[in-house]
């Protein structure tokens, strides 16, 4: 699994408990052999991407409170594609 959605994975585990979204996203990424988020991000339905755009930008803002500069540049890197 590349960086990226190492550190996606990781994050959405905050969500799997209360989003059927954030457990379809978690399993794309768990069952597929994706070697670069640009894979991952053509494998997602609309809903999917609106919850990405939705938690992402909260879950890098607390990555760069918490200086966490190479969890914030990995999660960017998913992030720019959904646009």
């Amino acid at each position: 699994m590349n960086r990226p959605l190492g550190y996606l994975r990781e994050i959405l585990s905050n969500y799997t408990d209360r989003s059927d979204t954030a457990k379809e996203i978690d399993s794309i990424i768990r069952k597929k052999d994706l070697n670069s988020e640009d894979a991952f991000v053509r494998m997602l339905s609309q809903e999917q991407i609106d919850f990405l755009e939705e938690v992402l930008p909260d879950e890098i803002h607390h990555a760069q409170e918490a200086g966490d500069d190479e969890r914030v540049y990995q999660l960017n890197e998913v992030y720019e594609l959904l646009y």
